[in-house]
């Protein structure tokens, strides 16, 4: 049987690996006793002071462990996009008793934050995933395996987050537990905000925006349960938390019961 030359070379093209996605560089500075990360750009995709390395430095990464007011002692927690690993950082810390997965696309990223922002060796409890986020939150073996998801997931042109869609939302919701929550980093005013709060509203039972810090960064909390927002629960819990940790989790109740 012949077999046309086109025929060939479209099955030898077929049968090819999918060609790996091009990142932007991966840069640092420093100042004032601060070490930031970028994509090759002026952004900011994450930040540690350099003598306490796993404290949350910027006022939006505190604002993403918000949903501690509502959880308090978690089984399983989950980071999509590491960043300079804040956030896994102070979760591993934090929360002796749970698991935390970090999901990171670039393995570039992940190599830094092992070099210059301290992030621990993978053990035990602690995992970094190589993989794109959307595909850990579809994989059926994540189904309502996690108390919380933290999304921080930008790009070097940081024009929105990069998932963005109902279908990703709906994907982490069902990653959750029924009392999960998941807690996403926005830019407030961008046109993509508009776009991702209502796919997380076509998601999420509940979503309750912070008020907006930095250079418009918003975070939002959704719910897979609508919380019970009791004034005086929530001040009691937010004491424990400063009094644990010193984060500013006052300044959340506030924002949580005036955006409510």
């Amino acid at each position: 049987m012949l077999i046309k030359r086109k025929s060939i070379e479209q099955a030898e093209s077929s049968r090819r690996p999918a060609r790996k996605p091009k990142f932007a560089p991966v840069t640092l500075s420093e100042q004032d006793g601060v070490r930031y990360l970028h994509f090759g750009t002026e952004w900011v995709q994450g930040a540690m002071r350099i003598r306490k390395p796993d404290w949350p430095e910027l006022e939006y990464a505190q604002q993403m462990m918000a949903w501690m007011l509502f959880i308090d002692a978690p089984r399983a927690i989950a980071q999509l996009g590491l960043g300079a690993a804040t956030l896994t950082k102070f979760c591993y810390r934090q929360f002796p008793e749970a698991t935390v997965t970090a999901v990171e696309l670039n393995p570039s990223v992940i190599a830094i934050c092992a070099s210059m922002f301290k992030l621990p060796d993978s053990d035990g409890r602690l995992q970094v995933v190589e993989m794109d986020a959307l595909d850990f939150v579809e994989d059926p073996a994540h189904h309502g395996a996690f108390d919380v998801l933290q999304c921080d997931l930008y790009d070097a042109t940081a024009r929105g987050p990069v998932l963005d869609t109902p279908e990703f939302y709906r994907a982490c919701a069902a990653s959750l537990a029924p009392h999960g929550i998941m807690t996403v980093n926005l830019f407030g005013d961008h046109p993509s905000f508009a776009k991702n709060l209502k796919a997380m509203k076509f998601a999420f039972a509940h979503v309750i925006c912070l008020p907006e810090v930095h250079d418009g960064n918003v975070v939002a909390l959704c719910f897979n349960t609508r919380p019970e927002l009791d004034k005086d629960v929530l001040a009691a819990r937010a004491a424990q938390i400063v009094a644990a940790t010193k984060l500013p989790a006052r300044s959340w109740v506030k924002g949580i019961l005036a955006a409510d």
